[in-house]
C-alpha cells in the first residue's frame, strides 16, 4: 500500500512539474511577445514624435538604418541587414560572379589634409574587358559614360561600372606619364576563380591556393587535383591562409574529395531542433589516401576552419601554420519586405570530434560591453579519431605551428600610402617585359631609384612608439614627474627619431618583397605574386619537409603510447 502511495505521489509530482514547466514556458513566451509589442509601439511613437516636433528636418530612412545596424551589431558582427541596393554586392560575395569590366579599384588620397582622393584601377583581371581594352593598374578613372567621378566613392564608381553583360560603358582615365585615355568596354559576366593558383612546388607535391568558398569551389579544386595528378602529384598542399570562408556546402563538398562517403564532417546546433543538422560527405573521394597538408593562419575563418578541423579530427592529414580565426557560427538569410534580407546567425557548428571552435562569446560581454576571446584555460579537450588531443574555444590549433614573422615597419607605411604602387606603375611603363615570377627581383639601380623616388615625393612618417612616448610625457607632466625623467625621455626621443634613409636600408628585404610583388602583379596578374612569395615561404618549406619525410608525417598523426 505504501509503495502504491509512493508511486502515485511520484507520478503526481512529475505531472505537476511538467505542467509547471509548460506554464512557465508559455508565460515566458507571452512575456517576450508583450515586451516586443510594447517596445515596437514605443519605437514607432518616438519616430513619429521626432518627425513632427524635432527642431530640424530628420531623415527617417537614415535614422532607422542606424537603429537597425546598432541593434544587430549588439548581437554579433555576422548578423546584418542587407537592403535592396546592397543585394548585388552580397550575391557577388556568395557566387563570385557579376556583370562588369573585371577590375579592382581603390581610393588613393592626393592630399590627406583635405581628404581629396582619386579612384584608381589597382588591378585588372586577366582576360577580362578592362584588360582586353588596355586599361592598366595605376589608371585614374576620371569619367564613366560622361559622368565625372569627382566626389564619387569606390562604391559609387563600382556601381557605375557594373551592369548587364553585353552592355557597353565608356571610361576616361588619366594614365601617369601618358595623359588622358578613352576606352569603350563591353561588360561581361565576371567570374572570380576561387582557386587563385595551383601548380607543382616540387617533383611530388601539388599546391592549391583557395581564396574563398564560393559556388563551385569544390569543382575547381577537383579539376586542379586531376590536372596535378597528371603532372606527377603524389601529395598535396591545400592553402587556406587568409581565406575568410563562405558557403558551408562547398566546405563539405571539398572534404568529400578526401574522406570516405557518408563520413560526418560537421554538425550544427541552434535554438530550435530544425537548426540541428549533421553534414556528411555525399560522394566517393577521389583521393582518400594521398598525403595531405592544410595551411591556415589567423585570417583563416569559418569554412576554412570546417575543412581544416575535419581533416585534423579525422586524422586525414596534417594542419600547418598558426591558429585560425575562431568563427564557429553559421549564418542564413531570410527575406524581408521591399526586397531586402537579413543575414543572421542561426547555429554554432562543431567539428567531428564535437568541438566548437568559436573564439568569442558574443552573448556574454564584459561589464564595459567589450568582448574577449575564451582563454585557453577554459577550453576543453577533445580527441581525434586516432586519439590525439585537440581543443575547442579558439580556432583550429595546427598540428605543426610555423609563424611567418613580420614586424610593422616603414615598408608597411610605404605600401599603405601607395608609394610602392606608384613606383610600380612607373616601372611598368618603362619595362615591357620582366623575368618569370620565381626569378624576378629589381636591380640595385632600381633600388637606388626607388629611394630617390620616395625622398623626391617628400615621404615622411612617424612611429606608434613615438606617439606612445609623447602620451607618456603628457601623463608624467600631469603627475609632476616630467622633470625628474627628462634625461631619460630625451634619450629615448633621440633613439626613436625617424631617419628615412636608415630605415629604408634596415628594412630593405621587406620593402623589396612589396615592390617585387607589386611589379609582378602588373605582368602576371594574381598568380604571379603567389609564385614569387612561395619560393621563400617558411610555412610551405616546413610543410614540404614533413610531407617528404613519411616517418615524420606519420608520427604527427599517430598517438604515442
Amino acid at each position: 500500500m505504501l509503495r502504491k502511495y509512493f508511486l502515485t505521489s511520484v507520478l503526481l509530482w512529475g505531472l505537476s512539474l511538467a505542467i509547471g514547466n509548460a506554464i512557465a514556458a508559455t508565460s515566458e513566451k507571452t512575456d517576450t511577445r508583450f515586451e516586443l509589442s510594447k517596445n515596437l509601439d514605443v519605437y514607432n511613437s518616438i519616430l513619429k514624435t521626432l518627425n513632427v516636433y524635432y527642431v530640424d528636418s530628420i531623415h527617417p530612412q537614415k535614422l532607422i538604418r542606424k537603429s537597425i545596424d546598432g541593434m544587430l551589431v549588439s548581437l554579433d558582427p555576422y548578423t546584418n541587414y542587407i537592403p535592396q541596393e546592397e543585394q548585388s554586392e552580397f550575391k557577388l560575395q556568395m557566387s563570385g560572379e557579376y556583370g562588369g569590366i573585371g577590375a579592382i579599384i581603390s581610393q588613393h588620397f592626393r592630399d590627406t589634409t583635405n581628404k581629396t582622393y582619386d579612384i584608381v584601377i589597382s588591378e585588372p583581371y586577366e582576360g577580362m574587358p578592362a584588360h582586353k581594352a588596355g586599361l592598366q593598374a595605376g589608371d585614374i578613372i576620371r569619367s564613366i559614360d560622361g559622368k565625372k567621378t569627382d566626389g564619387m566613392t569606390v562604391s559609387n564608381v563600382s556601381e557605375q561600372l557594373r551592369g548587364v553583360p553585353g552592355t557597353s560603358v565608356t571610361v576616361v582615365v588619366d594614365r601617369p606619364g601618358t595623359g588622358s585615355v578613352k576606352r569603350t568596354l563591353v561588360r561581361q559576366k565576371i567570374h572570380i576563380d576561387p582557386v587563385t593558383w595551383y601548380g607543382m612546388v616540387d617533383a611530388n607535391t601539388g599546391y592549391i591556393l583557395l581564396n574563398q568558398f564560393t559556388e563551385n569551389s569544390a569543382e575547381h579544386i577537383k579539376s586542379a587535383i586531376i590536372e596535378l595528378k597528371g603532372k606527377g602529384m603524389k601529395q598535396l598542399v591545400l592553402d587556406l591562409r587568409n581565406n575568410p570562408g563562405g558557403l558551408l556546402d562547398q566546405a563539405v563538398n571539398i572534404l568529400s574529395l578526401f574522406v570516405n562517403k557518408e563520413e560526418k564532417v560537421l554538425f550544427t546546433k541552434g535554438k530550435t531542433k530544425q537548426m540541428d543538422e549533421d553534414y556528411r560527405t555525399s560522394s566517393d573521394p577521389i583521393e582518400p589516401n594521398m598525403p595531405l597538408a592544410v595551411l591556415i593562419n589567423g585570417a583563416s575563418a569559418s569554412a576554412s576552419e570546417i575543412v581544416s578541423g575535419a581533416i585534423q579530427d579525422l586524422d586525414r592529414g596534417i594542419v600547418v601554420g598558426t591558429r585560425s580565426y575562431g568563427k564557429g557560427l553559421v549564418q542564413s538569410t531570410r527575406p524581408l519586405p521591399y526586397d531586402g534580407s537579413l543575414k543572421l546567425t542561426i547555429a554554432k557548428y562543431y567539428t567531428p570530434s564535437g568541438r566548437c571552435i568559436q573564439a568569442i562569446d558574443y552573448a556574454h560581454r564584459n561589464e564595459d560591453g567589450s568582448l574577449s576571446r575564451i582563454p585557453d584555460s577554459l577550453t576543453s579537450v577533445f580527441h581525434t579519431r586516432a586519439g590525439r588531443e585537440v581543443r575547442d574555444g579558439g580556432g583550429i590549433t595546427p598540428d605543426v605551428e610555423v609563424k611567418n614573422e613580420h614586424n610593422l615597419n616603414i615598408a608597411d607605411e610605404l605600401y599603405a600610402r601607395h608609394y610602392i604602387f606608384d613606383f610600380a606603375t612607373e616601372y611598368a611603363q618603362r619595362n615591357r617585359h620582366i623575368a618569370e615570377p620565381s626569378q624576378f627581383s629589381i636591380s640595385e639601380n632600381d633600388w637606388t631609384e626607388f629611394k630617390k623616388f620616395v625622398k623626391d615625393k617628400g615621404f615622411s612618417y612617424h612611429l606608434k612608439s613615438t606617439d606612445a612616448l609623447r602620451h607618456l610625457k603628457e601623463i608624467a607632466k600631469y603627475e609632476g614627474y616630467d622633470q625628474r625623467a627628462k634625461e631619460e625621455f630625451d634619450a629615448l626621443e633621440r633613439k626613436l627619431a625617424v631617419d628615412v634613409d636608415t630605415d629604408l636600408e634596415q628594412n630593405k628585404k621587406d620593402i623589396l618583397d612589396y615592390i617585387n610583388t607589386e611589379i609582378i602583379l602588373r605582368y602576371y596578374f594574381q598568380k604571379g605574386p603567389i609564385q614569387y612569395t612561395l619560393k621563400e615561404d617558411p610555412v610551405l618549406k616546413k610543410t614540404l619537409e614533413i610531407l617528404n619525410d613519411k616517418q615524420q608525417y606519420d608520427a604527427i598523426l599517430r598517438v604515442e603510447k
